[in-house]
Parts: C-alpha cells; sequence; structure tokens
C-alpha cells in the first residue's frame, strides 16, 4: 500500500532551509511521510571528457550531505514526522518530475543555486509548475508566517470545488480564516470611451450577481467547514493582481492549475507566472487526482 508522501526539493542554499521548513511542517499537518530530495546536476554527456577521475564521486558525496543536511533540519522541525532522503542525478527538472509520480505534493522554493539554478525563473520552472503529477507548493516570501488567513482564487471552471476543498481544508488545518477572491471585466455599455478603464466603472448589478455566484459556490464549504471564518472579494482588477495583493497579509494562497474565466491561464500565463514570482506568501498549485487536505 503507498504510504502517502509529500517530496520537498533542497538545494543546500540558505533559503532552501524555509522550503524544508514550510514541507516539514505541513507533513506533520496532514500525518505525512517527507521526503527530503537534492539533484545533483550532472550532464553525463559533458562529463565523460573529464578524464580527472573521482569528480564525480566528490560531487556525489557533497550532494548527500545536502540532503542529509536538508533531513536533519526537517527531523528538528517536525519530530514526529517520518522523514526519508533521497539524492538523485540528473536534470533537476525532469528529476523532480520523475519523483513527483509518488507524491501527493512537491514542495519546491522560489529560488535557487546549482542544481535549481533559475527556478521558476526560466524553463526549469515552468516545466515543474505546469506538469507536476501532483498539487505543487512554491515556498517564497513570508515562508514562516503564522498569522494571517488562507487566500484563494475562484472561477467557473470545472476544477473550482476542488480547489475550494484544498482551501478550505488548509485554512481548517491552520485555525484561520479564508478569504476567497473572484474577478472578472465587467460587460461595459458600448457609449463608454475606450479611454476609461474598466476598473474605475460602476457596474453594481453585475457585481452583486457575481457575489451572488461566488456565494453559492462557498456554502457547501462553509457547511463542511463552519469554524473557518470567510472573506469574499469581487474585483474587476486583474486575478494576478488581486493575489498578489492579498498575499502580502497571507500565510497561504491556493490556485488551480488551470482556468477558465476569472483566473484563465493560470500556471500557463501571465496571472500564475506573477503570482509565482511576486506573492509575498507561499502558494499552492492544486491539481485533481490527489489529496485535497
Amino acid at each position: 500500500m503507498r504510504i502517502p508522501t509529500i517530496i520537498v526539493a533542497t538545494d543546500g542554499a540558505p533559503s532552501a532551509e524555509a522550503t524544508v521548513r514550510w514541507a516539514a511542517l505541513e507533513a506533520a499537518r496532514r500525518d505525512m511521510r517527507l521526503t527530503v530530495v537534492h539533484v545533483l546536476d550532472w550532464d553525463w554527456n559533458t562529463a565523460r571528457y573529464d578524464f580527472g577521475g573521482g569528480h564525480f564521486e566528490t560531487a556525489r558525496e557533497i550532494a548527500e550531505t545536502v540532503t542529509a543536511t536538508a533531513a536533519s533540519t526537517a527531523r528538528a522541525i517536525a519530530p514526529t514526522v517520518d522523514v526519508a532522503e533521497l539524492t538523485m542525478t540528473g536534470s533537476p527538472a525532469a528529476q523532480l518530475l520523475g519523483a513527483a509520480e509518488a507524491a501527493d505534493l512537491l514542495v519546491i522554493g522560489s529560488r535557487g543555486h546549482g542544481g535549481f539554478a533559475g527556478l521558476l525563473l526560466g524553463g526549469v520552472s515552468q516545466r515543474v509548475a505546469t506538469h507536476a503529477p501532483c498539487p505543487v507548493v512554491v515556498v517564497r516570501g513570508r515562508a514562516d508566517a503564522t498569522d494571517g488567513p488562507v487566500a484563494v482564487g475562484v472561477d467557473d471552471s470545472e476544477s473550482a470545488d476542488r480547489v475550494l476543498a484544498t482551501a478550505f481544508a488548509a485554512a481548517d488545518a491552520r485555525a484561520t480564516g479564508l478569504v476567497a477572491i473572484r474577478t472578472y471585466m465587467p460587460a461595459v455599455p458600448v457609449y463608454y470611451r475606450a479611454d476609461i478603464p474598466t476598473t474605475t466603472i460602476a457596474t453594481p448589478e453585475q457585481d452583486a450577481a457575481e457575489r451572488a455566484r461566488l456565494t453559492e459556490q462557498l456554502a457547501p464549504w462553509r457547511v463542511k467547514y463552519s469554524s473557518v471564518p470567510v472573506e469574499t472579494i469581487v474585483s474587476h482588477d486583474s486575478a494576478a493582481g488581486v493575489l498578489v495583493g492579498v498575499s502580502h497579509g497571507a500565510r497561504l494562497v491556493v490556485v488551480g492549475s488551470r482556468g477558465h474565466g476569472v483566473i484563465v491561464g493560470t500556471l500557463l500565463g501571465s496571472t500564475g507566472l506573477q503570482l509565482l514570482h511576486h506573492a509575498d506568501c507561499p502558494v499552492y498549485v492544486d491539481r485533481p487526482g490527489k489529496d485535497h487536505r
């Protein structure tokens, strides 16, 4: 029987310690195993021309030390968690995606050095964020924040209920509130000038309709998680802008991996990329087929 597992990637940089701490606490909250992974970024095609000898063995020993150090940190933070260690060799993105096949959650940092250089700034980040077969948490900003609500972006996609399940469960586990955010572009009468920003146009009837739809979406989850206080925000601003703004007072932002309507293109376009670059707290990217805790 498969053991529920969280995988956390570490590169040994000082900033990676916050990522490991976050993952260890999450594993304790969920009563899951934690596997600490470090990928030795080793190009075999290039390395075969290195006839000096011993370089790979040395690099491997250093990599294993990085893994062991991070695992030690995790055990100190969450002594009740079963912590495993895994040191891998090859392309960081490919190895992480492969390891994630056996994970319920993959936790990565927002920046890295060595094996994770450029993570979330280039192709590696996009590949991991868009193709991981499980939910992904990007630990960034105020990684150790212990106050503030959980924020969630809500749209009309088929995944909206799954994202809400994740967000409510996260808020409940942290004994905190939830901020549910819905953004939309109002239908503007044809007589408005094109140079007037739609965000400044008063559309009370449309706003009321959107708020009613959001209230309806939240209703069953409010019943299930009756102890979780809920605040709602309906805005004409961009989803990325509102989510990033709210992240400055939140401890976690939850979004879907794909969206239609409100958060269209999340993690595939500008909204997701802006959030992953600029959020001031960890970002939880939900995906289907996994635990919603």
